[in-house]
C-alpha cells in the first residue's frame, strides 16, 4: 500500500474524488467533466501539469490503467479507475481538509500587516478598490448559484456557497476598516499619519521594539487564572 502523504495538490484531490464517483475517464474527459460541475471555482485546472498529476497518482498506486485506445490518427488515449488505497488516501485527504483550518497566511493578511508605510489616505483608497472588486465578484457568485442550483444538487454547490460567505465577510470587514480610517476612530492613526509624512516613528513603536530586544517576559498563567476568580469574588461581596 502506497504511504500517505500531505496533501499538496487540490487537483489530485479533485481527480481522486471524481474517479470515485464516476466510471473510468481518460485525462482530458477528467478535467472536461471537473470544469462541466463548476470545479474549476474551487480548484485550478492547469492543462499543463494535469498528465503530470495523473502519472504521480499512477506511480503512487492510488489510480491505475484499464485501458489504452487509440481512434484514427488521433495519439493514444489511457483510461483510469481509482483503486482501493486511492479511496482510502481521498478520505484521510479528506478528514485532514475539512477538520483542520488553513493556518498558511494570504497575501492580504501580509498586506494588512505592513500596511503603515502607506498614509491612512492611501490605504483607505486601496481597500475601496478592492471592497469594488469584492462586491463585484460576490454579485457574480450569487448570479452563478442562481444558475447552478438549477441545474445541480446543492451538495454539489457547498463550495460555493462557502466561497459567498468568505467574501461576505471580507466585504463586511473591508468596508467597516474603511468607515473606522475617513472617522479616524482607528487607534493610534494620528501617529500613523504623522509617520506617513515626516518619517517620525511612534513612540509607542519605538517602546515596542526595545521591548522585543529585550525579550517579552513569560505570562504569569498562575495569577491570570487567579485574578477573574477574585474579580468574581470581589462582584459577589459588593451585591
Amino acid at each position: 500500500m502506497a504511504k500517505r502523504r500531505k496533501v499538496g495538490n487540490l487537483l489530485a484531490l479533485g481527480l481522486l474524488s471524481l474517479l470515485s464517483v464516476s466510471e473510468p475517464m481518460y485525462p482530458y474527459e477528467m478535467a472536461q467533466t471537473l470544469r462541466a460541475r463548476s470545479k474549476d471555482q474551487s480548484i485550478r485546472i492547469n492543462w499543463g501539469s494535469l498528465y503530470t498529476v495523473v502519472q504521480n497518482l499512477e506511480k503512487y498506486g492510488y489510480i491505475e490503467s484499464v485501458a489504452t485506445e487509440r481512434e484514427g490518427r488521433q495519439p493514444e488515449r489511457t483510461t483510469y479507475r481509482i483503486t482501493d488505497s486511492g479511496r482510502a488516501e481521498l478520505k484521510d485527504w479528506m478528514r485532514e481538509l475539512m477538520s483542520v483550518p488553513d493556518e498558511a497566511p494570504t497575501r492580504f493578511e501580509s498586506a494588512l500587516g505592513e500596511w503603515m508605510v502607506l498614509s491612512p489616505d492611501e490605504a483607505a483608497q486601496l481597500l475601496t478598490q478592492r471592497l469594488e472588486t469584492l462586491d463585484k465578484t460576490i454579485a457574480a457568485i450569487r448570479e452563478g448559484l442562481g444558475v447552478w442550483t438549477r441545474r445541480l444538487p446543492r451538495l454539489l454547490l457547498i463550495e460555493a456557497e462557502y466561497k459567498l460567505a468568505m467574501r461576505v465577510a471580507e466585504a463586511d470587514w473591508v468596508r467597516g476598516l474603511i468607515g473606522e480610517i475617513a472617522s479616524g476612530t482607528i487607534p493610534g492613526v494620528d501617529q500613523w499619519r504623522r509617520f506617513t509624512e515626516t518619517g517620525e516613528i511612534p513612540q509607542e513603536m519605538r517602546d515596542l521594539d526595545d521591548q522585543a530586544r529585550r525579550g517579552w517576559p513569560e505570562p504569569d498563567i498562575t495569577r491570570e487564572q487567579s485574578e477573574p476568580r477574585e474579580r468574581r469574588a470581589q462582584h459577589g461581596q459588593r451585591e
